[in-house]
């Protein structure tokens, strides 16, 4: 009992890592943001989201990097601190906390969108309050059982889409579902080419892009509870650019051959859409469920990981106490609490938000990101620099063409910042994000943080 108190368990095997990685990066910004993608971009989007996907994949090895070699549960929280200073360390813990806490608000209202389709006349709020209340509820489980069920519902959106896909080939090629007539892939460049929008399209779909991959990088916080993080979090990583490649591109690819790009996004989800052309008169309940299902197990991810990252800065003494201890499922439920209930501001919201604020909030959780995939990128690159050449020669795994890859995926965030910038829907992230970041500059110096600094990062390193 003792070791339960004081330390998380590595309850997840190989197949939870896996299918948890895969099933964060497949939600609700595949299912639908995709539509406002493809009215940006037209085909193009295939472009940015297998490029986006590259330095996703950079993104992860550098993570990786340092993982393998020190998993803990703060992840990029703790290498922050340790490799770029207590503040850096302290801003990303308490940023990615906010992140999740707003992209889960959007989540749970999802979720009661969803539901008005079953049920029109039961007011959305409750149904966001319910998928509230069972999410809190999943994440009290043993990491084990918790991990189970992610497993399940990231099944149940690869299944769907792996359908879609062979299907969708078989109509293409065969015209099976299209009364033999083979539809070909001519719908890619007969619509005003495979940039209709000229490179500014697809430079205008990029925050949604990156909107869709956010929740890759929660592999590198179950490295404190995987069994075995050299060989886990290893294989989960190095699949990741090939899993985007499968499941975004090709699902984008077998949509827009079948559909002219034009009609995409008019009448609901592209997958709708194809499900129906198919022949399948269930269509709009099945991706009806699936996108429930997708957005349950994001916010699911959500709480998970925010309650990590919120024992961690508990450890290093960044926030209270109490949120650093564990159940005796080895749960840190204090933490899933204060998450869950900063998350009843979701519920409330569902009196007061129009349709617009869902693009704001997918801004703000997408500025909220690259201030964590820009930390990962730093701590490695400062890491490294760290190493003497034969510890470099020594890592286990490495990230490939480093130093270039590091940097070059770091020029590409700068850019999709500036990008977000210069386009109005967007530009509320870059007033949001900065404030809070500024919030919690002016809380870590006004509670003294600074002061404990070195006291902070010798006990981290002791921990650790």
């Amino acid at each position: 009992m003792q070791k339960n108190q004081h330390q998380l368990q590595r309850g997840l095997e190989e197949r939870h890592i896996t299918l948890m990685s895969l099933g964060a990066a497949i939600g609700v910004g595949l299912f639908l943001g995709s539509a406002s993608a493809i009215k940006l971009a037209g085909p193009g989007i295939i472009l940015g989201y297998a490029f986006a996907g590259m330095i996703m994949f950079f993104i992860m090895r550098a993570l990786g990097e340092m993982a393998i070699q020190k998993p803990v549960a703060g992840s990029f929280s703790q290498y922050a601190r340790d490799y770029l200073g207590a503040l850096p360390g302290f801003l990303t813990g308490w940023n990615y906390w906010f992140l999740w806490v707003v992209t889960c608000m959007a989540e749970i209202t999802a979720a009661g969108i969803y539901m008005e389709y079953w049920f029109p006349v039961v007011p959305r709020w409750i149904w966001a309050l319910a998928a509230l209340v069972i999410m809190a509820a999943v994440n009290f489980l043993n990491v084990k059982a918790y991990g189970e069920l992610e497993f399940w519902f990231a099944l149940i959106k690869i299944v769907t889409i792996i359908f879609m896909i062979v299907s969708g080939i078989g109509m293409i090629a065969f015209g099976i579902g299209n009364g033999g007539i083979a539809t070909g892939i001519s719908n890619l460049w007969e619509h005003g080419g495979l940039l209709p929008n000229g490179i500014t399209g697809v430079l205008m779909s990029l925050q949604m892009v990156m909107f869709a991959f956010l929740g890759i990088e929660m592999i590198g916080i179950t490295a404190g509870e995987v069994k075995n993080p050299e060989k886990t979090l290893s294989r989960a990583i190095d699949t990741v650019f090939w899993r985007i490649l499968i499941f975004y591109v090709g699902a984008l690819f077998v949509i827009m051959s079948i559909y002219p790009w034009t009609e995409v996004g008019v009448e609901g989800s592209p997958f709708v859409l194809t499900f129906d052309k198919l022949g399948i008169p269930a269509a709009a309940g099945i991706i009806n469920f699936v996108v429930l299902t997708a957005a349950l197990s994001s916010c699911n991810g959500g709480i998970f990981s925010t309650a990590r990252m919120l024992f961690n800065l508990a450890e290093n003494g960044e926030a209270p106490k109490g949120l650093g201890q564990l159940n005796k499922n080895g749960v840190p439920s204090k933490a899933v609490l204060v998450t869950a209930g900063a998350l009843l501001v979701g519920v409330v919201l569902n009196y007061l938000v129009p349709a617009k604020v869902f693009t704001w909030v997918t801004a703000i959780s997408t500025f909220g990101a690259i201030w964590t995939w820009s930390m990962i990128l730093l701590s490695q690159i400062r890491y490294r620099k760290g190493l003497k050449p034969e510890q470099a020669k020594g890592l286990k795994y490495k990230m490939p063409l480093f130093p270039f890859t590091s940097y070059f995926s770091l020029a590409f965030l700068i850019l999709v910042v500036g990008l977000m910038a210069y386009f109005p829907d967007t530009r509320i992230a870059l007033i949001v994000g900065p404030l809070w970041l500024g919030i919690l500059v002016a809380f870590y110096y006004g509670k003294g943080y600074h002061k404990k600094e070195k006291g902070n990062q010798g006990s981290a390193r002791k921990a650790v």
